[in-house]
This record gives structure tokens, C-alpha cells and sequence, in this order.
């Protein structure tokens, strides 16, 4: 098993690392998958990119993709965000897989529409099982856009090719963000589990007194208890219910709040405290954010 990760920060670095040859444009490339091989000896080898990495898969690679199913099997779409560790887990032979994978530097989008918006695309922070199932015809979109892309940055570098490049990829995501809200959709009642395992777990810890024990829970409990990144999690909340984590564990904790308040003499600061707090006026500034009155103020009401 290795230990080192490797740093890469280019396009050119990646190239060399791979074996490829010198990349046509600095700071994006597409590769090929079907050309990609990984022996025994490289497993455990971790890295990470500086880079935005997008990749299409065809269905021969398996179920390391999709929770409990696949939508579609014609190929799988994933998302990488620079910064962010891969280790490879596999062995893969040459011609095994199928499909391409375009990585780009963040300094190509820089001063674009697309680099001021990209961080709206949080299906970069999904987990790789949570990767985006394409029909046939979806697949096709997305690929045209790479054709674009490709024709761009073999055939034609000029001063035009950075706005081209990087409007096809702003294409390409919102064709990615229409695809997911598909996804979503298509596994509503798959998503109805996962919100009602979510409540179980938020309703538990209260139940069991980690509310004053340990806080208010993370985002990340609840990912991980429930198999799950943050960001997939959050997003298929708000397309179930209207709210994400936060949201929705602000809300139980200030319904939570109403009944303490309503059924019981204790100050503003041992509520505070119970419901996990660490400063009492946090408390007393969502309460009144999301109620439109102090505790004290709804208190008088009863």
C-alpha cells in the first residue's frame, strides 16, 4: 500500500506522469479511458489534482457507480473537484473500460461566466458512487460537447478558443445539473427512504440527550451514518422537502425550542444550553429569524 500522494498541479504534469505526450493546450486535455491501465502495483497509489476532472464511463465498469441501481446502462458521468484525494482501488487493462475524461486546469475558466458560477455545480462534491446515470440520448448531448471542446484545443487555438472552451463546458454542467434533477426525480421513492432514515437519526439524537451533550449535529454525521456525501445528501433534501441539512435541522431544533418554551420555566440560557448551544444568543437570533420574535417574546404568548 502506498502512503505518498502525489501532488499534481498541471496539465503537463499529468501528462508526464501518465506517459502521454505533450498535451495540445496547457491547461486542458481529454484522455481516452479505453487507454488507461493500472497494474497490482499500483493500487493504494493516492493523488491529488489541482484540476477539475469530468469523466464519462461506459456500464462495463461495474458498480463501483449508483446507489442500489442504475437508472440507465448506458454509461455513468462523474465529477472531481481540485483538491480533492484519489486512490486507485483496482486493477484495469487497457481497452477494459470504456469512455474519456477531460481535466482542466481552474486558471482556463479564471475571469469567465463559468469561473464565477462553477461552485454552483456541487455534484463535484459527490462521493463516486453517486455518480450521474445517462440514457442514450443523454449521453449523446454530453458527448457532442466534447467533440466541441476537442475540435478547440487540437485543430484551432486562437484568441477565441478559451470563451468557446469555456461556454461549451458551462453547457456541458447545466446539461449535468438538467440530468441530475432527472435522476433525482426518477429515484423519488428511493429519496423518501433516505429523508425518513434522516428524521430517524435527527429525532434518536435528541432523543438520547446529544443535543446538550455534543451540540448541534454536523452535516457530516448524518452523511455518513446514512452512506452518503454532504452535498448529494443536501441537495436530494432540498429537492424533497424545499430545505437542505441545515435548514432542516434548524427547523427541529426551534419546534423542539417551542414546546420548552411553552411547557416549562426554564431561562432563555438552559434552553439554550439543552439544545446545544454553546452561546445562548445564537440561539435567540434564529429563533427570532425563523419565528419573527424572541423566545421571550413567544413565551408571553401562551
Amino acid at each position: 500500500m502506498q502512503s505518498d500522494i502525489i501532488k499534481i498541479e498541471s496539465i503537463s504534469q499529468f501528462h508526464q506522469i501518465s506517459g502521454y505526450g505533450k498535451p495540445t493546450h496547457p491547461l486542458i486535455t481529454i484522455i481516452d479511458i479505453s487507454e488507461i491501465e493500472t497494474l497490482e502495483s499500483h493500487i493504494g497509489i493516492r493523488s491529488v489534482f489541482n484540476l477539475y476532472v469530468i469523466g464519462l464511463k461506459d456500464s462495463s465498469c461495474g458498480n463501483q457507480y449508483g446507489r442500489n441501481h442504475y437508472d440507465f446502462d448506458s454509461g455513468v458521468l462523474f465529477f472531481h473537484a481540485p483538491n480533492q484525494i484519489q486512490t486507485i482501488t483496482r486493477v484495469q487493462k487497457k481497452g477494459e473500460v470504456k469512455g474519456w475524461m477531460i481535466i482542466f486546469h481552474p486558471d482556463l475558466i479564471r475571469n469567465t461566466p463559468l469561473g464565477k458560477k462553477i461552485e454552483e455545480y456541487n455534484f463535484f462534491d459527490y462521493a463516486i458512487y453517486e455518480a450521474l446515470h445517462l440514457s442514450e440520448s443523454e449521453q449523446k448531448t454530453i458527448t457532442d460537447c466534447i467533440k466541441i471542446i476537442k475540435d478547440e484545443i487540437t485543430g484551432r487555438v486562437d484568441d477565441h478558443s478559451q470563451t468557446v472552451i469555456s461556454s461549451t463546458l458551462e453547457l456541458l454542467l447545466n446539461f449535468s445539473h438538467r440530468f441530475y434533477e432527472r435522476q433525482f426525480n426518477t429515484r423519488s421513492a428511493q429519496n423518501s427512504d433516505i429523508i425518513i432514515q434522516f428524521e430517524s437519526l435527527l429525532k434518536s439524537y435528541c432523543r438520547n440527550g446529544y443535543l446538550e451533550e455534543y451540540g448541534i449535529p454536523k452535516v457530516d454525521f448524518f452523511s455518513k451514518e446514512l452512506n452518503l456525501s454532504a452535498n448529494y445528501l443536501s441537495t436530494l433534501l432540498k429537492r424533497e422537502t424545499g430545505e437542505n441539512i441545515k435548514e432542516h435541522i434548524n427547523i427541529f431544533v426551534i419546534e423542539k425550542a417551542k414546546g420548552i418554551l411553552l411547557n416549562t420555566s426554564k431561562s432563555i440560557n438552559e434552553i439554550a444550553y439543552e439544545l446545544g448551544f454553546n452561546y445562548p444568543h445564537y440561539f435567540s437570533r434564529l429563533f427570532k429569524n425563523k419565528i419573527g420574535k424572541t423566545p421571550n417574546e413567544y413565551r408571553k404568548m401562551k
